[in-house]
């Protein structure tokens, strides 16, 4: 007798990689942390205004964003630049939600080869992957799961509609020039999503000098091979017409993704191929406008085990995800600025099982923004905007009717004295649930020219993905938006001769939680049941010691289920990043040390660890370089999901050339 049985999805979300899971793809000690830190100086990375990138919804560098650099208080040649914390150019230590800049020396010293290897270098994000390059991997920031975090690139949504959340390991370092990482709720300036903040990747951009060609070749250990190369720079004279062209190319045999003592899995290696392009094209029409278009895709082949299969299944996850658009940036007075961008954001995912396709989930996100930035004072600044949102799903699983979202967007940036004002309100409207509205408020305050003090309160959302609602048995088309509140507070320190220290304080309350409730034997149904909590501490720093470049960061939470009165699963209570980096004649040479404490995952728990890499970068020549890195030098085994493996001491050797 045949009998039908439908399991727990939430004991899905732990075991599978994201093609065989329609409903999840995938202290005081702190403050001395933070006070041994402000011992060390610290220097800032410049970056001009002339690079930054206008708006947070931007997909080009331009000089058509609006930076407050009216402030007397704050040094400044302190001139690293972020958008992403207030949708405009502003300075790093202006920002008053906690934000992390990842620079493109950061990005090079870095031993990641992906987004989620140099996320981990970030505050209050964890990483959990379920095996090696190219499996499942989950961002966890401030507590959030990986549907409650935002991924952008270029400004551009790339989540999957059926799952809520973005294939973070698709994304290769090669194709990118900065990272944006915002902690806390950002809805208000976002939408749908920003609970535990926002991921905005920048892909490389051209440059204005003659065009430069450079490559790189990478060999390493499980026989990973890789290989990029590409060309940037104006097509004129004046640099009136600027380019870029990336293309990479990534190889790796891989392991086990599961241990094959804990589940009955195909014991073979599994592998990943992985082939990316960016490509970026910009004119200035004049001194008032510029026009442009981007482009970023990354194809994956990903070799993965199903605990649920038979050792003898060959399982393979095919994904593609890719965005393109095109923008206009405009400058209608001296106190109106303007932008236009139309995009697209595709995620696509097909699963096979012996050569045979299973499942295919393809989604689409039609974006189009219009974004105005009214200066009507010298310290005092309005933003309007409209955004419309389409999203769709085409899928062999289940059929789901489109997605409309118009929403509206206002934010307001002042300064008085040495008080510092950020208000931000946003509606967003949608077709199959209703609508939402979010807001964030943050004050900060100047004691002098290096301390400052913010807080803020804001409120956030996560609409239900089209699994939530329409997935055959489980989908529940009545459910409404996951919710949540937070308030934080942060003490800063910002000089050129300490750099930008932080230490934040926060709490985000969680209401009306999608969770998946037994309705009938075997049968379990999306309802907004859930609550949680989530208060911690963060200390993060960037800076130098001498010639040594640093970068630290360290989290202390308390992350529980309210209903269970447990600690939420993956999350660990206390984690910490440390990496330096030191040039030392034709030499850089650098380490990393990643350490987490325990985690309990479904009821198992998993040992803390910690993690070392070295780096050596030589310069041959001014054109020619050879690196080598040596990862977890102390061949560490460890856990980040209960049954699979990670990678055990692995060493890489590069070879670059730049032309100069």
């Amino acid at each position: 007798m045949l009998t039908s049985v439908f399991v727990h999805p939430a004991y899905l979300r732990q075991v599978f990689p994201r093609p065989l899971c329609p409903h999840f793809r995938r202290a005081p000690l702190a403050a001395l942390a933070v006070i041994a830190f402000a011992s060390v100086p610290l220097a800032a990375s410049a970056q001009t205004p002339d690079e930054a990138n206008p708006s947070a919804t931007s997909t080009d560098r331009s000089d058509n964003g609006s930076t407050d650099t009216s402030s007397k208080t704050i040094p400044t040649t302190l001139s690293p630049i972020v958008v992403t914390a207030d949708r405009r150019a502003q300075r790093l230590a202006d920002a008053i939600p906690q934000t992390t800049l990842f620079d493109p020396q950061d990005i090079a010293d870095n031993s990641a080869r992906d987004l989620p290897g140099l996320l981990q270098f970030a505050p209050g994000a964890q990483i959990v992957r379920n095996g090696g390059p190219g499996a499942t991997s989950s961002l966890f920031l401030r507590g959030a799961p990986a549907t409650q975090s935002l991924v952008l690139i270029d400004g551009v949504r790339v989540d999957s509609v059926s799952q809520g959340n973005a294939q973070l390991e698709q994304i290769p370092l090669d194709q990118i020039d900065h990272v944006e990482v915002v902690n806390g709720n950002v809805s208000a300036l976002y939408g749908s999503g920003a609970i535990g903040g926002v991921v905005q990747v920048f892909t490389k951009d051209g440059g204005n000098h003659p065009p430069r060609f450079h490559f790189d070749v990478e060999y390493g250990s499980y026989h990973t091979q890789r290989q990029a190369a590409g060309v940037d720079g104006a097509l004129d004279k004046d640099g009136r017409t600027t380019f870029s062209v990336t293309l990479a190319r990534a190889k790796t045999d891989g392991f086990s993704s599961i241990d094959p003592a804990l589940a009955p899995v195909n014991p073979n290696a599994n592998g990943y191929f992985n082939e990316s392009v960016s490509a970026s094209l910009r004119h200035k029409l004049n001194d008032q406008w510029n026009i442009g278009l981007r482009y970023f895709q990354s194809n994956g082949n990903d070799s993965f085990d199903n605990p649920f299969g038979l050792p003898t299944d060959l399982n393979n996850l095919y994904t593609m995800v890719q965005t393109a658009s095109a923008f206009a940036n405009g400058k209608l007075t001296d106190w109106w600025t303007t932008r236009f961008v139309v995009a697209t954001g595709n995620d696509r995912s097909n699963t096979s099982l012996n050569g045979d396709y299973l499942y295919r989930y393809d989604s689409d996100n039609r974006q189009y923004t219009w974004q105005n930035d009214f200066t009507f004072a010298r310290d005092q600044k309005l933003q309007l905007g409209y955004e419309h949102l389409d999203q769709t799903l085409d899928s062999n699983q289940y059929s789901a009717p489109v997605r409309h979202v118009n929403s509206g967007f206002a934010g307001y940036t002042g300064r008085f004295g040495n008080s510092q004002i950020q208000a931000n309100l946003r509606r967003d409207q949608y077709s199959d649930f209703g609508g939402a509205n979010s807001y964030y408020l943050g004050y900060g305050y100047d004691f002098n020219e290096h301390w400052k003090v913010t807080a803020s309160w804001s409120d956030a959302f996560r609409a239900p993905s089209f699994n939530d609602l329409y997935y055959p048995y489980s989908g529940n088309p009545l459910i409404q938006p996951e919710h949540s509140h937070s308030v934080e507070a942060a003490l800063q320190y910002a000089s050129d001769a300490l750099g930008l220290m932080k230490l934040t304080a926060f709490q985000t309350r969680y209401t009306n939680l999608i969770d998946y409730v037994q309705s009938t034997p075997g049968i379990y149904v999306a309802e907004n049941v859930g609550h949680a909590k989530v208060q911690g501490i963060e200390g993060s720093w960037q800076g130098h010691v001498g010639k040594t470049d640093v970068r630290a960061a360290l989290t202390f939470q308390n992350p529980v289920d309210e209903d269970t009165h447990t600690d939420l699963n993956r999350r660990a209570r206390h984690f910490a990043s440390f990496a330096a980096n030191r040039n030392i004649g034709s030499w850089r040479v650098g380490g990393e040390w990643l350490v987490s404490g325990e985690r309990d995952d479904s009821g198992t728990a998993l040992g803390g660890y910690g993690i070392v890499n070295l780096s050596a970068h030589y310069n041959i020549t001014k054109a020619w370089y050879v690196a080598a890195q040596i990862q977890n030098l102390f061949d560490k085994d460890y856990e980040l999901a209960y049954t699979y493996n990670t990678p055990r001491r692995g060493a890489y050797v590069t070879l670059g050339w730049q032309q100069q």
